[in-house]
C-alpha cells in the first residue's frame, strides 16, 4: 500500500544534497583563564567566619514571621465566633440580617486570610473547627443569598463546630 504522503510521478527525480560550510567557533569569556585568578588571601576567609561568628544575636534578631501573637488570635477568633453566632440565630423575618450577613463575610475573609497561611496554627484544633464553621456558613450565604435561613441540621452542625472551637480556645490549642 502506497503511503499517502507520496505523490506518484512519471520520472523519477534525485534529491539534491546539501553541502554544509565549515563553521568556526570563537569564544570570548570574561573570565580570565584559571592561571590568571588569584587565590584570596587565609586571612580574609577566616576574618569574615570569625565576624560571622562572633556577630552578636541581638544585632540581627531573628523573628519568626507571625501575622499576629497567640493573644491576638485567640481574641479576634472569638469576636469572629461571636459574630457567627449572632448572624445564623438572627430571625429570617429580620431586616438587619442581609447587613449583618456582609458584615459576618468581611469578618471571616478578614480572619480566615490573616490566618490561614501560620504554620503554627494549622494544626490547632480551634483554627481548624472555626475555619469549617466559617466555611460552610460563608457557602450557604454565597449560594443561597443572605436572606436565606440556614437549615437546622446545617445550623447545629455550624453552632457545635464553632462550640468545639471555643472551647479549644480556652485550652489553648
Amino acid at each position: 500500500m502506497a503511503s499517502p504522503l507520496l505523490t506518484p510521478t512519471n520520472k523519477p527525480q534525485t534529491l539534491t544534497t546539501i553541502k554544509t560550510k565549515p563553521t568556526t567557533l570563537t569564544t570570548t569569556s570574561a573570565i580570565p583563564p584559571p592561571q590568571q585568578q588569584q587565590p584570596q588571601p587565609l586571612r580574609r576567609h577566616f576574618l569574615s567566619l570569625t565576624a560571622f561568628i562572633l556577630t552578636p544575636k541581638w544585632l540581627f534578631p531573628v523573628n519568626p514571621a507571625f501575622a499576629s501573637s497567640d493573644e491576638e488570635y485567640v481574641k479576634e477568633t472569638e469576636q469572629v465566633i461571636s459574630k457567627v453566632r449572632t448572624t445564623i440565630t438572627m430571625d429570617k423575618n429580620d431586616p438587619d440580617v442581609p447587613s449583618a450577613v456582609a458584615e459576618l463575610r468581611e469578618t471571616s475573609n478578614t480572619w480566615v486570610a490573616k490566618y490561614r497561611r501560620e504554620k503554627a496554627l494549622l494544626g490547632r484544633a480551634s483554627f481548624r473547627d472555626m475555619y469549617s464553621a466559617l466555611n460552610a456558613v460563608s457557602g450557604h450565604y454565597i449560594s443561597f443569598g443572605p436572606t436565606a435561613p440556614i437549615p437546622a441540621k446545617r445550623k447545629a452542625r455550624i453552632l457545635e463546630e464553632v462550640d468545639t472551637a471555643e472551647k479549644a480556645l480556652q485550652r489553648g490549642r
